[in-house]
Order: C-alpha cells, then sequence, then structure tokens
C-alpha cells in the first residue's frame, strides 16, 4: 500500500467516527473525543475531565511515562486483516493512544529511548535484587505469589519496594480482598523478602507488572507477566472499563485492581436525540476558559491529551535516517485476535530489535517475525491483556516506538431497576441484574453517585450478576429517582417514601410536684420516631438536671430536684407530624424559716438607741403569709415603731430607736397552701455601763503610784469587760491613755511619770456594746524619790582622835534634788554585828539609839572629819543622802576604822612616758606631775645633776599627793637630769628623770669640690659642730648657676658627707651649699663652697654602657598539673590546668591518645596559659584519660588525668 499523504495523517488525528447502531459507545468508555452520534454518547453519561495525574487511568495496560515515546511517527503502517491502523482505531482508544503520544512529543523533551536506556541501564548496574519475581500464569479464581528478596548486609535500614501494575499504578493502595502485599526479615542471613499475593484472579489481572526497590542513591526494578487464562469454557471478552473499578472501605470488591481515578461522580441524563457535533471544531474555535465546560458536556476524559493533539497538528515530522517508515502511534486490536506491526529500513542491512516494556522479544509462537526487502513485520498471535503494552523497534541508534491496545466488550443491564413505594423507618432494596458476574455497577441518585461507607445508610450487595442497593431505616429524604450504570448501559427507577400514620397511646398528663422531687413527664406513640419538647413556647435543651429520653416509641422528660423555675407548660411535637402532646406542670415547696444566721439560742442583740432591721429568709411555693407577735399580741404592717415588712422570699421586723423594754420573745408563723412553719426569737437591747466613782491613789513612787477603783453600779445590760486609764498633768487639759489593752482588774500601776510633777487620773468602764463615759478624776498627787546611797566611801586620813571620811555623790538623784549628807558613826562592840551584803560590801544592822551623827546640821561637801574619838578605838562609819523626799538608803564602810595615826612608807609613781628621756624643744613648755604616797607629813626634795634647783628658773609645787615640775620656756641649759627625793620620818623614797631640750642644729663645718667631669661635680662637707643636742638626720644640698646665683636642691635628706651632683649644664658655672638636719628641721645657715665648677664644653664623653639582650626562651612546662575528676551525666565537666613556655606553646586536647578537634561537644579555652577543657553535658561514654599537649620549638611536655562519668539514680 503506498504511504498515505499529509491529508491521510490529519485523518489519523481527527476525531474517530462513531460505532455501528447497535454497539455501545466505546469512546465514552475510554475516555477519549465524543462519537458522531449523541445518542451512544448519552448511554455512557458524559465523564467529567480528569485531574492531572489521573489522566491516563484508562486500562488495565500500564500507561506509559512522558520521556518513553517520543520517537514514535506519526506515518501510519499498511493495513492487516487483524490489526488496526490508527487511522482506524476505535473510538474508545483512539484518544488514549494519542494522549500517550502526544503527551511524548512535547517540543524540546529528551527522547524516550533515553530514558528508557537509563532506566535499564540502573537495573543492570544495581545489585539490590538477590532474587526477582518471576512472571507466571494462573487461571481464573486461583491464587499466585511474587516473591521479592534483596540483601542488608550494606543496608543501614530498610530498602523502599513498590510494586506496580504496568508503569504508573502503584498497587499499595490497592491492598485489600483481593490483593495482599508482606513482607519479613530474615536476621541470620540477613535478607528482605518482599511479597505480592494476588487473590481469587481475574482475567482483568492479567498484565505486566513491575517491582521497584531504592535505598538512598541505589536503585534496582525488574518487570514480569501474569497470565491469566479460562477455568472452563469460554468467557466473553470484557470492555476494557471493567476493570475501572472504586474501591472503597466496607465493599466487597475493595482492593481490586481498578482504575477509580476515571470513574468521577456524573449525573445520569435521559437519552435524547441531538445532532453530531464536532468536538474538536469546538475546540479549536473555543477560549481556554470554556476548555472545562466543553470536556464535561461531551465527556472528554483526556482533555489534556486533546489540548496537546490540537498543538501539534501542524507540528512538522522529522526524518529518519534508519527508517523509511516508522511504527504507527498505536494499534487496537480485541483479545485474542493478530496484530502485524511493520516498519521499514532506509538501509536493508541494519539489524533489528523488538522490545517489550523494555525487554527484548525472542521468536515463538506467540511472536512471529517476517522480513520483506526493507520491511521489518512482527506478528503477535492469539493477544491477551498482557499484550496490552508499549512496544519498540531498534535499528542501528535510533529507534520507534507505538502502544497496543486489547479491549473488552461492554456490561449491559439484563434486569431493570422497578419503581417502589415504602413507609419511613423501613428497609428498602433496589436490584437489577447485568450480563457479567461481579461486573462494576455504579448507583445514583437524583444523578448523584451514592458512594457507600461505614456511616452510611446506603449498602451494596453482589451476588453474582444481581446488584441489590440497601437503605437502611428509609426516611422522607430518600425519596428520589435511582440509577443504576454500567460500561454498557443504565437503568432508573423512582423511590417513594411517605410517613406511617400516628397515634397517641398514651398523652402526657398535668403533674403537681414538690419542691426538689423528680419531674417525669411520659408519652408513648405508635412509631419509633423523633420530637421535640418546649416549655412556654421555647426549645428544651438537656443540661444535668434535665434529661430527655427516647426509647422506641416512649418518649420521656426527666427533671431532678424540681426547682420553681421547672412550673410551666410542656408539650411534646412529634417530627414530622402535626400533632401535640400538651401537659401542665404546678411546683409547691411547704413554707420554710431560715435562722442560720442567728446564734444557737435564736438571740439577737442591739444597742440603745439603733434601729434594728431583722430580715429572716422564708422560703414555699406558693409563697408564704408571714405574721410576727409578741406576749400574743400580732405586730401589723404600717408606719409604727415596731412594724413587720413582708417579701416573697424573706420577713422583717423594724425597730426603730430601739428601747431596753423593746428586749423579749418575738414569734414567727408562715402558712401557704403546701403547710406552716413557726420560730421564735429573743431580742435584747443593751447600752454602755455606767461611770466608775473616782479612783484612789495609794501609794507613790519617784515614776509610778498604785491606784484602785470600785465597778460601775450598772454594766449595761452585757458584762464588764476591762478597763480603761487615762492620766494628765494637773495643769493640763490633755488626756493621755495608759493602757491599750483593757486592764481586767481594779489596781492599775501607772509608771513613766515625771518626778514633781502633780498628775490626775481617771477611769473608763469596757462592756461589748462600748466604752463609758469616763469617771471623775482622782486627788492630784505628785510622783517623788530619795536618791541612790552615795558611792565610793573611803578613809581619807586618820589622827589619834579623828577620823576624816569622803565619798562621791549618788549616782541617782532625782527631782527633788540633793539636800546634804548626813555622817553617822557608832563603836565596833556596841552590839553583834551582822552582814547583809547587797553591794559587795559589809554592812551592820544596828539600832538607830546606837549610830551617832557626826555632823548636826547637813553638809554639801564630800569629805568630813570625825572629832574626839578615843584612840585606839574601833568606829564602824555611814553615810546618807537627803532630800525632800527623805534620807536615801545608808552606804557603809566595809570595815571598822582603827582610831590611831599610821606611817605610810613613801612611794613614787612616775608615769611611763617619763621613764624614758623627756625631749621638748627650745621655747616650748615643760609641765611634769609625779603621784607619790607617804603619810604622815612627806618631805620632798629636786636636785639637777646632783645640784639644788634654781627656783628662779625652774618652778616646784608640791602637794600631800604629789609634785609638780614646770617651766615656762625650756632652754637647752634646761637639759639634765633630775632627782626626786621622797622622806617620810626614816623612810626614803627616790626617783630621777631625763629632760633634753633640743634646738635646730649649725651648718657643716667646710664643704669643698673634689672633683669635676664631664657633667659631673664631687662634693664632701664635714658634719656642723653644733648639732642642737640631737643627732644629724640628714644634709640638704642646692645648686645655683654663678649668672643668677638663685639657689635650687638637687639632694634632700642625704645621709652621707659626700655626693655627685650630675647632669649639670655644660658651659655653665656652679656654686653649691650644704645644709644640715636634724629631728627639730634644716640649720638656719648653709655652707657654702668657695670656689665654682666649670663645666667645660671639650669634657669627657660618657658612653652608655651596652646591655645584652636577654634571652626569655623557655620550653614549655605544666605550672598546674591535671587532676582526676569525677563528673555527673548530664551535668558539664570542665578539665584545667596551667602550662608556661617561650615560645607560646601550641596546646593539644587528647582523649584516650587521640587528639579532639571539631567536635561540638568539647570547648576549649586558653588564657593567660590557663588551660580549659569543658565537656558539654556528658555520659559514660565520655569517661576515660585525657590528655594536655604543649609544644613549642623548645620541646614537648605533655599530662593526664582520668575522668569518670558517674550516671545519678532517678
Amino acid at each position: 500500500m503506498p504511504e498515505p499523504t499529509k491529508k491521510e495523517e490529519n485523518e489519523v488525528l481527527a476525531p474517530a467516527p462513531a460505532p455501528p447502531p447497535g454497539e455501545p459507545n466505546k469512546e465514552k468508555e475510554a475516555g477519549t473525543a465524543p462519537a458522531k452520534e449523541p445518542n451512544k454518547e448519552k448511554e455512557a453519561g458524559p465523564a467529567p475531565a480528569k485531574e492531572p495525574n489521573k489522566e491516563k487511568e484508562a486500562g488495565p495496560a500500564p500507561a506509559k511515562e512522558p520521556n518513553k515515546e517520543k520517537e514514535a511517527g506519526t506515518s501510519p503502517g499498511k493495513d492487516e486483516e487483524d490489526a488496526s491502523p490508527p487511522g482506524a482505531l476505535p473510538p474508545g482508544l483512539g484518544s488514549r493512544a494519542l494522549e500517550r503520544k502526544d503527551s511524548e512529543w512535547s517540543i524540546g523533551e529528551p527522547p524516550a529511548g533515553e530514558e528508557q536506556d537509563k532506566q535499564n541501564a540502573n537495573s543492570q548496574l544495581s545489585t539490590l535484587f538477590v532474587e526477582k519475581p518471576q512472571g507466571g500464569a494462573v487461571k481464573v479464581g486461583e491464587n499466585i505469589t511474587f516473591i521479592a528478596k534483596v540483601k542488608a548486609e550494606d543496608l543501614l535500614r530498610k530498602p523502599t519496594v513498590k510494586w506496580f501494575k504496568g508503569k504508573w499504578m502503584d498497587l499499595a493502595s490497592k491492598a485489600g480482598k483481593h490483593l495482599q502485599l508482606k513482607e519479613t526479615f530474615e536476621r541470620h542471613s540477613r535478607v528482605y523478602t518482599f511479597e505480592m499475593q494476588i487473590i481469587k484472579a481475574k482475567e482483568n489481572y492479567a498484565g505486566n507488572y513491575r517491582c521497584e526497590v531504592t535505598y538512598k542513591d541505589k536503585f534496582d526494578s525488574c518487570s514480569f507477566d501474569l497470565e491469566v487464562h479460562e477455568s472452563t469454557g469460554t468467557t466473553p471478552n470484557i470492555d476494557i472499563r471493567s476493570a475501572f473499578k472504586r474501591s472503597g472501605e466496607g465493599q466487597e470488591d475493595a482492593g481490586e485492581l481498578d482504575f477509580s481515578g476515571l470513574l468521577k461522580r456524573r449525573e445520569v441524563k435521559p437519552q435524547e436525540e441531538q445532532p453530531e457535533v464536532d468536538v474538536w471544531e469546538l475546540l479549536k474555535n473555543a477560549k481556554p476558559s470554556e476548555y472545562e465546560k466543553i470536556a464535561f458536556q461531551y465527556g472528554i476524559t483526556d482533555l489534556r491529551g486533546m489540548l496537546k493533539r490540537l498543538k501539534r497538528m501542524r507540528r512538522v515530522e522529522k526524518k529518519s535516517a534508519a527508517f523509511a517508515r516508522i511504527l504507527d502511534p498505536a494499534y487496537q486490536v480485541d483479545k485474542g485476535g493478530r496484530v502485524r506491526f511493520v516498519v521499514e529500513l532506509a538501509d536493508p542491512k541494519l539489524e533489528v530489535k523488538w522490545y517489550k516494556n523494555g525487554q527484548e522479544i525472542r521468536p515463538s509462537t506467540k511472536y512471529i517475525f517476517e522480513h520483506k526487502g526493507c520491511e521489518r513485520i512482527m506478528f503477535i498471535n492469539n493477544c491477551a491483556l498482557t499484550d496490552d503494552s508499549e512496544y519498540y523497534v531498534t535499528a542501528g541508534d535510533e529507534k520507534c516506538s507505538t502502544e497496543l491496545f486489547v479491549r473488552e466488550p461492554p456490561v449491559m443491564v439484563t434486569k431493570q431497576l422497578e419503581d417502589t413505594k415504602a413507609y419511613c423507618g423501613e428497609r428498602v432494596e433496589l436490584e437489577c441484574e447485568v450480563s457479567e458476574d461481579d461486573a462494576n455497577v455504579k448507583w445514583f441518585k437524583n444523578g448523584e453517585e451514592i458512594i457507600p461507607g461505614p456511616k452510611s445508610r446506603y449498602h451494596i450487595r453482589v451476588e453474582g450478576k444481581k446488584h441489590i442497593l440497601v437503605i437502611e431505616g428509609a426516611t422522607k429524604a430518600d425519596t428520589a429517582e435511582y440509577s443504576v450504570m454500567t460500561t454498557g448501559g443504565q437503568s432508573s427507577a423512582k423511590l417513594s417514601v411517605d410517613l406511617k400514620p400516628l397515634k397517641i397511646l398514651t398523652p402526657l398528663t398535668d403533674q403537681t410536684v414538690n419542691l426538689g422531687k423528680e419531674i417525669c413527664l411520659k408519652c408513648e406513640v405508635s412509631e419509633n420516631i423523633t420530637g421535640k419538647w418546649t416549655k412556654n413556647g421555647l426549645p428544651v435543651q438537656e443540661t444535668d438536671r434535665l434529661k430527655i429520653v427516647h426509647k422506641g416509641r416512649i418518649h420521656k422528660l426527666v427533671i431532678a430536684n424540681a426547682l420553681v423555675e421547672d412550673e410551666g407548660d410542656y408539650v411534646f411535637t412529634p417530627d414530622a407530624y402535626s400533632v401535640t402532646l400538651p401537659a401542665k406542670v404546678h411546683v409547691i415547696d411547704p413554707p420554710k424559716i431560715n435562722l442560720d444566721g442567728l446564734d444557737a439560742d435564736n438571740t439577737v442583740t442591739v444597742i440603745a438607741g439603733n434601729k434594728l432591721r431583722l430580715e429572716i429568709p422564708i422560703s414555699g411555693e406558693p409563697p408564704p403569709k408571714a405574721i410576727w407577735s409578741r406576749a400574743d399580741k400580732a405586730i401589723m404592717e404600717g408606719s409604727g415603731r415596731i412594724r413587720a415588712e413582708n417579701y416573697p422570699d424573706s420577713t422583717t421586723l423594724v425597730i426603730d430607736i430601739a428601747e431596753k423594754d423593746d428586749s423579749g420573745v418575738y414569734h414567727i408563723n408562715l402558712k401557704n397552701e403546701a403547710g406552716e412553719a413557726h420560730a421564735s426569737i429573743k431580742i435584747k437591747v443593751v447600752d454602755i455601763p455606767d461611770p466608775p466613782v473616782a479612783p484612789n491613789v495609794t501609794d507613790v513612787g519617784d515614776d509610778w503610784c498604785i491606784m484602785t477603783w470600785e465597778p460601775p453600779v450598772y454594766d449595761g445590760g452585757s458584762p464588764i469587760l476591762g478597763y480603761f486609764i487615762e492620766r494628765k498633768k494637773k495643769q493640763s487639759s490633755r488626756w493621755m491613755r495608759l493602757n491599750f489593752d483593757l486592764c481586767k482588774e481594779t489596781t492599775f500601776e501607772p509608771k513613766k511619770m515625771i518626778e514633781g510633777v502633780a498628775y490626775e487620773v481617771r477611769i473608763f468602764a469596757v462592756n461589748a456594746v462600748g466604752i463609758s463615759k469616763p469617771s471623775m478624776p482622782s486627788k492630784p498627787f505628785v510622783p517623788l524619790a530619795v536618791t541612790s546611797p552615795p558611792t565610793l566611801l573611803t578613809v581619807d586620813s586618820v589622827t589619834d582622835t579623828t577620823v576624816t571620811m569622803k565619798w562621791r555623790p549618788p549616782d541617782q538623784i532625782g527631782a527633788a534634788g540633793l539636800d546634804g549628807y548626813v555622817l553617822e558613826y557608832c563603836f565596833e562592840g556596841s552590839t553583834s554585828a551582822k552582814q547583809s551584803d547587797e553591794n559587795g560590801e559589809a554592812a551592820f544592822d544596828l539600832p538607830a539609839d546606837d549610830w551617832i551623827v557626826a555632823n548636826t546640821e547637813l553638809i554639801d561637801k564630800t569629805k568630813f572629819t570625825i572629832t574626839g574619838l578615843p584612840t585606839d578605838s574601833r568606829i564602824f562609819v555611814r553615810v546618807k543622802a537627803v532630800n525632800a523626799a527623805g534620807a536615801s538608803e545608808p552606804k557603809y564602810y566595809s570595815q571598822p576604822i582603827l582610831v590611831k595615826e599610821i606611817i605610810e612608807p613613801p612611794k613614787i609613781r612616775i608615769p611611763r612616758h617619763l621613764k624614758q628621756t623627756y625631749i621638748r624643744r627650745v621655747g616650748e613648755a615643760i609641765n611634769l606631775v609625779i603621784p607619790f604616797q607617804g603619810k604622815p607629813r612627806p618631805e620632798l626634795t629636786w636636785t639637777k645633776d646632783g645640784a639644788p634647783i634654781d627656783k628662779n628658773q625652774i618652778n616646784i609645787r608640791n602637794s600631800e599627793t604629789d609634785t609638780i615640775i614646770f617651766i615656762r620656756k625650756a632652754e637647752r641649759s634646761h637639759s639634765g637630769k633630775y632627782d626626786l627625793q621622797v622622806k617620810v620620818e626614816k623612810f626614803v623614797e627616790t626617783a630621777s628623770i631625763d629632760i633634753r631640750v633640743i634646738d635646730r642644729p649649725g651648718p657643716p663645718q667646710l664643704v669643698k669640690i673634689d672633683d669635676v667631669w664631664g657633667e659631673n661635680v664631687a662634693l664632701s662637707w664635714t658634719p656642723p659642730r653644733d648639732d642642737g643636742n640631737t643627732a644629724i638626720t640628714g644634709y640638704t644640698i642646692q645648686k645655683a648657676d654663678k649668672k643668677s646665683m638663685e639657689w635650687f636642691t638637687v639632694i634632700e635628706h642625704y645621709h652621707r658627707t659626700n655626693a655627685t651632683i650630675t647632669e649639670l649644664v655644660i658651659g655653665n658655672e656652679y656654686y653649691f651649699r650644704v645644709f644640715a638636719e636634724n629631728m627639730c628641721g634644716l640649720s638656719e645657715d648653709a655652707t657654702m663652697t668657695k670656689e665654682s665648677a666649670v663645666i667645660a664644653k671639650d669634657g669627657k664623653i660618657y658612653k652608655n654602657p651596652v646591655y645584652e639582650d636577654f634571652d626569655f626562651s623557655e620550653a614549655p612546662m605544666f605550672t598546674q598539673p591535671l587532676v582526676n575528676t569525677y563528673a555527673v551525666a548530664g551535668y558539664n565537666a570542665t578539665l584545667n590546668c596551667s602550662v608556661r613556655g617561650n615560645p607560646k606553646p601550641k596546646i593539644t586536647w587528647m582523649k584516650n591518645k587521640v587528639a579532639i578537634t571539631d567536635d561540638p561537644r568539647y570547648r576549649m579555652f586558653s588564657n593567660q596559659g590557663v588551660c580549659t577543657l569543658e565537656i558539654r553535658k556528658p555520659s559514660p561514654y565520655d569517661g576515660g584519660t585525657y590528655c594536655c599537649k604543649a609544644v613549642n620549638e623548645l620541646g614537648t611536655v605533655e599530662i593526664e588525668c582520668k575522668l569518670e562519668v558517674k550516671v545519678v539514680a532517678q
């Protein structure tokens, strides 16, 4: 046959003609462009446009990926008896073939052969499979298992395995009743085993399958075929759409190898006669926004493929160097038929190979190869579903490809649906029969697809050829037109659901319920239907207290713990019926009086003069009537001073300006239709107490007093709780409270008063009501106290007839002051002495008559001489202080005193600062006090350096206890050794004092220039003749330029007698002078050099000495070693050491002799030679031997320690 012209090519790309009238419209079944006859188009229903990923799900054979078939040409091959060329493709498959071809002919995409070669290369290079699944055959209804094994020795985790039918359908989502995927792992052999088991195989399960395994960047795949043979007889061919079965939960066919992506919800429209429409012309002339609308209206399932086909209609075919004519884009053949593939070579010497899904085809009884000149022909006999696949032929480096489609006959409806009527709540079954067992059937309600589910009332049951739609508990909403659709026909019927007549078996009844009891409204109707409850026209909502119960035909409204708010009109209305069931609920409650707010004996206390408003809560339904009474006399409601006020929830007793006579018992009576209640309340009127009488002050002290009083006559009807006390100065009007806590007694001791000031006190009585008025003030009183005893009573002197005593004034004198002293004495042996020592001294409690007053009048001095005493007698002495309050306690001398003069040997007490040389400067005053002891009448003698003292220059003043030497202006002649002699009768005591008077020194004797060189001058001098009576402490040297003669100090506090003056100016002439210095300061004059020192210009040049640089280089050395450490797991640990070295050593940390580098769990620091290794949140794994290594040019040093990490038990 001659090659087709361009026109023929366009015919191949044009829509295929419609099938004969007797055949079902296969164009709709395969999802291609609509046929010419609209009637057939409507039989299958317009299919909506598919999602991008589901456009290619048109049959059991795998759809090809976009890169696989770009080499396929558009020229049709020669016609054969058993095969259809692309121009004559059946309507059901033309669009599918063109979809695959056109989707792969996009400009700029790589050729399909390259992609296939890459896939094959990956399969050959990878060695993941240990055992690949092998193809097999099975009879219809039997089971078959395919096994793949993967070695896991080099794999860290489980590889990913996927099973495909063809090259596009992932079988993982189809697992269920007819397909099971399993995987196991053998630990000893470390082999993963993956199994795919097909259960009760069907003919449409036949085809090419593929298993893929991936692990990270490794990939391996294997293809295998499944042939399904008829078990008995000849099974009629099934149309390609018989595989379009939807998987769903709860269905019997769940898990089948279906193509549910192509079955979308669609409407079933009645068949109508319509004129033929050219969809290609519509798409060419339509706007892009109308493409989806046209596809839905005319049932185009492969809209994207058709749009690509439109785009390539004017595409210029690329010429092939190897092929003079390539394979047709696609071929169609019926199941069991024969197909012929033909290519024509440009060079007949080229070797030709045929491939199916990438696997080379070998000659057999099924595949027959022929050579006719340049033509290469391949026949496929007895085509099965497994032959539905991609084929390509290679010649040299080029190849061309095609697709083969094997079709099956459609499923017809053999028994139509019938119109049905039912009542609400009944079970409805709609039944039909189809021409094939277990065929795919779709149910629709008013054109919407019914999708059964676990929670749906719709269930589909399949019994061979019978398909039954079951509706559980039908409702009026189920009234609709139901239709069933197969791949080759449809049927519809109407379902009408009506309500059953309703009868009221038990109506609601009115109820009267006590408060807190349960309310139960119950009714029964003839049907098991729902309903609504209302109260006073408003819907009733369920709460924890209110429950709505529906059990079968019985409806209940239960209210626990009835409240007043629950009273009203209740109505139950059955759903979908106009019948209502009313009932009234009346809630009653006996009256109650709530006295919880009162005390145990129901007593109410009110203060006289106040208003009492006693509100008593009451309850009852209906509200009760309250009556108050006292002494059988009712208290009326009105405007009186005592009146009653009544409210629905309380009753109130009101007493305006309560009086003492209002006290008594009051009664309350409540009454309503549910009962009566009674109660009694005691009212007590109280007042503040009367004021107490004026208090009496019984005793007075220096700052305190004691006061007493009597309780008030009337306590105000409430017990006296205590008293408040106040005081004030007599001249003041301001009272001050003395106690803030109530005084429970009738006596009180005020304190902290001022002596000598007159005070008054008063009392307040307090009860529960308040504070009384104050009592009358007490009589004025003045706090006064005697002084404390005199102190330090001692014997001053004793003679043969007198005793002189002295003492110190009392420590506390008080406001009354001190008038004088009384000195008393008694003779030893006048009465027995009794010790009563309070102050650690002996005291003698003698009768007052035995004590003799030494002074007849009070004395104000603290010294007194008792005269007229017998010699050798012994006396006791005491002294008292006297003021306006009386005499103080006496102060006793600790022991009896012997009246006899006693000789006391002299003793000189030199002060500590005079025990060494006493130094003073010239002109300063000298005043020295030297105490001494000795009796009687000591004699004192002063000498200086062994000679008597010149009293004209030095003043001497003596007393009985000390001597004073005084010099107004000291001079150097006053220096010397001073001797003191104290003599008492034959006893003599001496002492010496060294006094040195110092002055500033004189100037040095001679200053001379010893040498002059360069900028330096050497000086020397001799010490001064006069050192100022003290040592020379240093010298001060000054220089002066001869031109200006201005003196500048160059050296101060210099101790030697020679010095070198440096840094003099060359060319100048200098004079020098020297001052002497001691502890008094510099000498007044200085001694100057007689000659001058000339600094010559040509003097010697001083060269600074050259010092060699010190070598600081040092080998590394650890100054602080590492120490063994224990750490707690989870808490940061640190290792520390210190290192020294120059140049700075490089620090390296190691764990178990392995250097630690770039590990985020460790942080290393080095600061001023201190090296630190921080281990973040260590675990027991971090324990071990850690080493710190220091390296520089001079050497290497290491130090180690052990770290142990302990885990704390939780």
